[in-house]
Formats: C-alpha cells, structure tokens, sequence
C-alpha cells in the first residue's frame, strides 16, 4: 500500500472535512500537512486496508481536537467536534436499521424471537427470561449467541468500518451479496 496513491485518492475529501471544522484556510492547509505526516509515520500500524478511508478521517478528526486544545479554543469547538462523531455515527445506523428487522427474521426462530423481544421491543433480558421460564444466565448465552448469528449476516451483506472505539462510522453494501435489505 502507497502513500501517495492513498493521498491522492483521499486528500480532497480530507481538505473537505478540515474546512467543515475550521475558517482558517492556513489552518487547514497546516493540518492537512499534519495528517500526511501522522499517515506516514503511522501506515505500518494500519491493519486492514480496507480501513484505509476511516483511519484517514479519525487522523484528521484527532487532529482538529489536538489543534484546538494546542490554541487554546473554548471547549464549544471540542464539544461540536464530538457531537459531529455522534451525528455521524448515528446516520450510519439510521441508514442501517431498515435492514434490522429483515436479518432478524432470517435468523432461526428462537433467535429471531428472542432479539425482537431484546432488541426492537427494548424488553429487558432479566424480564425476557423469566417471561419465557430459564434462567437468566441461560439467556445471556443465547443473546450473545443471536447477537454472534447477526452480526455473520450484517458481514455478509455489508463492509463495515469502526473507530478505535467500535463506534460504526461507514460501511459499504457488498455487490450482489445483499437481497434482506
């Protein structure tokens, strides 16, 4: 993997996002400058190159808070930074939830029941197992075991990219692999 073709391919959009973040086009000039450097010095410790886009953007999203803080901005700027991260996040999974239901009816009934119960109809897991008579450790198996037969669906359909918090930021649908959504 070549530094130079991802830069060409994402420098744009990175530019893009900078300027979304700050006025200073000197700013956004000097962070761009940065993330090319972090990217370089850091391109060995990416993992999968299918990630490539979302490591970008965190790098670039690490550095408006670092350069915030550096200048001592108000704490507002930071504030609107994160929540940005939570908006993101949650138009992931907006785009997303329509497909919830169709995987869920594709799991085999026990499970399905289970996470409708769990998972749609927010019942909670004590309540859910004395309801149906087991015990509650009993249940927590088999949500993680439904929650496990999920997420194998979510993959097949769908590439998927996280944070280094496991926050969803981006997925791309995987040609002709997906009919449930």
């Amino acid at each position: 993997m070549k530094l130079d073709s991802i830069w060409s391919e994402y420098r744009a959009g990175l530019k893009a996002f900078l300027h979304t973040k700050l006025s200073n086009p000197d700013d956004v000039d000097d962070l761009l400058q940065d993330i090319l450097l972090k990217s370089f010095v850091n391109l060995a410790n990416l993992k999968e190159a299918d990630s490539v886009k979302a490591w970008l953007f965190q790098i670039a999203n690490h550095s408006v808070i670092d350069f915030y803080r550096k200048n001592g901005r108000s704490n507002e700027a930071l504030k609107q930074i994160s929540e940005d991260d939570e908006s993101l996040e949650n138009t992931v999974k907006a785009e997303l939830s329509h497909c919830i239901s169709p995987f869920i009816n594709a799991l085999p009934e026990a499970q399905s029941r289970l996470l409708k119960a769990i998972e749609l109809e927010s019942v909670s897991q004590k309540t859910y197992a004395e309801q149906i008579g087991i015990p509650y450790s009993t249940l927590k198996s088999q949500v993680k075991k439904a929650r496990s037969e999920l997420k194998v669906l979510f993959d097949q359909c769908c590439h998927y990219q996280q944070d280094t918090f496991g926050n969803l930021i981006e997925y791309e649908k995987k040609s002709g692999h997906c009919d449930a959504c």
